[in-house]
């Protein structure tokens, strides 16, 4: 009787030895073979850097340790793990280009997509299974069919902005205090799922709604202990993803996109509508093309998460930030109220939107510059590999560097963008006149915005994504003028949001005035 209680436990215990005895093993390998990397000694023992990076404004220990240490350093994660910060523009360049596929997603990160969306685009690895996923998704979002969905764009633009004034009327003035986050969210919401699905969320009707409470809700309470634990764990230990009232929302969020993106599908397949440029459509020819090889429809509910939730994050994120930037700075507002009320009486077309506005234009690339959405570019070498320097690390002569199959490497997005030379001494100002003299000049480095990442695996969604909110920019102040009366910070969520400065979650109240 005694054994049979015995064996399992001992069995038990061999095990997390092994998996203990196997992790020091690589954390001492990974640390001898980088010991001549410099970088920051751990503040903790036991969270190494997590609490300090998570309890800091976004991304300022990264500038301070690349000012510090140079272009390529570690410091410490969780229970003494390595993580390498690389700046190097060669290293980057082979990282995320001709190596790609050698630097996949770490696992936690994997692990993190697979929980909330399924097994889709941002969680696929392999040149093969990534091709395959990005031929299928990449001609609805091409250039082509981004120009065909402008009007859509323009459209619920102009239903966010009823709203809003709907909102001031309401008040019985010709101002009032607009919670802009919330509704940033909701935009970018209906946008996805009228222009990729032909399917109307809603969420613009100002009513509670399921999806949009949900997906933000996910990540826009990251003031909570839980989700320092889950954030500097994840990466050790990726099973902590499914634990507590975190693991909870996640299967929460992952279900109720699961529902809807069913749902649409249902719906389009009795529709039958094959004959348009969006999303569903190609899906649907596609369905009909391989009838021998349907497409598995938990691949396919896997995309349609994927598309939803990438296309809410970072959208609500640069279209808060360009509204709060404008508020600032009521010149810069007022310049560009008149450039785009000059281009024409109706909506800019779509080569309006990509070429002939440059004030608009530069105001967003500036906005993607200081404010990147994803302010990490995370990554694990899957192999024991050597990268490429620009420069050799100091104290050394080495133009490569040799990283350690297993260890995760971070490229910090808000130093690339802010290095002083690449953007001069005021680099970490607002400035969108930058981008017009750089085109004057013809400046262009190889490596001018990080923000969608580049290489292979670059965001497919860029040009969708730069054009919606582009449409909603111009709607916005041809009806309203916009001030700040709060101070605002950054914080970390899954992306990086603003919110009042002391408070949990994102929150961006402006002042919006009738013009």
């Amino acid at each position: 009787m005694i054994s049979h209680i015995l064996y399992p436990i001992l069995l038990c215990l061999v095990v997390a030895l092994y998996f203990c005895v196997k992790f020091v093993a690589h954390i001492l390998t990974t640390r001898h073979a980088l010991r001549h990397v410099p970088g920051p000694r751990p503040s903790s023992l036991i969270w190494g850097e997590e609490w300090l990076l998570y309890h800091s404004t976004p991304g300022a220990h990264y500038v301070r340790w690349h000012r510090q240490f140079g272009k390529i350093l570690r410091f410490t994660g969780a229970f003494g793990h390595q993580v390498l910060s690389i700046t190097d523009p060669s290293a980057i360049k082979y990282i995320l280009g001709e190596a790609i596929f050698d630097f996949p997603k770490p696992k936690g990160v994997r692990a993190w997509f697979k929980a909330t969306l399924g097994e889709g685009i941002l969680w696929v690895e392999g040149r093969e299974a990534h091709e395959r996923q990005r031929r299928a998704l990449a001609p609805a979002l091409s250039q082509t069919s981004v120009r065909s969905l402008v009007p859509i764009f323009y459209d619920t633009s102009a239903k966010l902005a009823s709203q809003w004034m709907k909102i001031i009327d309401d008040g019985h003035s010709d101002e009032a205090e607009i919670e802009v986050t919330k509704w940033a969210g909701r935009f970018a919401l209906d946008t996805v799922g009228r222009a990729a699905f032909s399917y109307d969320f809603d969420c613009l009707s100002g009513r509670p709604h399921a999806l949009a409470d949900s997906m933000d809700g996910l990540t826009n309470n990251e003031n909570k202990i839980s989700s320092f634990y889950m954030r500097a764990l994840f990466w050790i230990f990726p099973s902590i993803l499914s634990i507590g009232d975190k693991g909870e929302m996640i299967r929460k969020s992952k279900m109720e996109l699961g529902n809807i993106a069913s749902k649409m599908w249902r719906d389009a397949k009795v529709a039958g509508d094959a004959n348009g440029k969006n999303l569903m459509s190609m899906i649907l020819r596609a369905e009909a093309k391989f009838s021998t090889h349907k497409m598995d429809e938990n691949e396919l509910v896997a995309q349609m998460r994927t598309t939803i939730s990438a296309a809410f994050e970072p959208v609500s994120a640069i279209v808060a930030w360009t509204l709060f930037e404008l508020a600032l700075n009521v010149r810069l507002q007022n310049e560009l109220r008149e450039e785009v009320s000059t281009a024409g009486l109706g909506d800019p077309s779509y080569d309006d939107l990509t070429s002939n506005l440059p004030l608009l234009d530069a105001i967003i690339r500036e906005v993607l510059r200081l404010h990147p959405p994803i302010l990490e570019n995370h990554h694990e070498a899957a192999e024991t590999i050597s990268v490429p320097l620009s420069e050799p690390i100091p104290g050394t002569s080495d133009t490569y560097l040799v990283i350690p199959k297993g260890t995760i490497l971070e490229i910090p997005v808000n130093v690339v963008q802010t290095d002083p030379d690449v953007w001069g001494s005021d680099a970490e100002i607002f400035r969108p006149e930058r981008w017009l003299e750089r085109k004057k000049r013809g400046i262009r480095s190889d490596r001018e915005i990080l923000a969608f990442s580049e290489g292979p695996r670059s965001c497919i969604g860029k040009t969708f994504a730069l054009c919606e909110v582009k449409a909603l920019i111009i709607t916005l102040l041809r009806q309203f003028s916009f001030a700040c009366p709060y101070e605002i910070e950054p914080f970390q969520s899954f992306v990086i949001r603003p919110r009042i400065k002391g408070q949990g979650p994102s929150s961006l109240p402006l002042i919006v005035r009738k013009v």
